[in-house]
């Protein structure tokens, strides 16, 4: 059994949140290990591997790129883990130059006004590449969803230094 299969959803890259969040508390509910506390040792023992099934598969499902890997390695094509180069120049080069820029905005002339500029930026590069990431799922391109997946963690990180120089900013 799958993780969408777990949760009783259709396996596909969009999901309803609130559903998810609601079948997790459902399944948890039911097999909490404290509702099996006078239960035999086996039965303990299988409530609480299952609730660590539930719990893993939640904080997979939950998450756009963990979900994305999941769904890949469920087809054949793992890349959870790995360390594979992407390959796309002009891609790798954009993420250079934004890089550049930001390690430019503290010297800028009003830092808070170009960094807000930047995340919005950011922000939009994550939603294109979130939407082209779930079309290729859509479509079951694997492996070109794969090269999404790789490109959509180098906007994380972005958005991860967007958010430390937002921190260091208002220190």
């Amino acid at each position: 059994m799958n993780h969408f299969e777990l949760f009783g959803l259709p396996f596909q890259f969009q999901l309803d949140g609130s559903l998810l969040a609601t079948q997790f508390r459902e399944l948890q509910r039911h097999f909490h290990p404290d509702k099996f506390a006078t239960a035999s040792e086996r039965d303990r023992l299988l409530s609480v591997q299952k609730a660590a099934q539930i719990n893993d598969a939640f904080q997979i499902l939950k998450n756009p790129i963990s979900r994305a890997e999941y769904m890949l390695s469920v087809n054949g094509v793992d890349i959870r883990g790995e360390n594979k180069t992407l390959q796309d120049p002009t891609f790798l080069m954009q993420q250079m130059e934004l890089r550049e820029e930001l390690e430019e905005i503290p010297e800028s002339s009003d830092p808070e006004s170009a960094l807000f500029d930047f995340e919005q930026h950011a922000s939009t590069l994550y939603k294109v590449q979130l939407a082209e990431l779930e079309q290729l799922l859509v479509d079951e391109r694997w492996e070109v969803a794969a090269d999404a997946v790789r490109k959509l963690k180098f906007i994380v990180k972005l958005r991860e230094e967007v958010e430390r120089l937002e921190d260091s900013l208002l220190d």
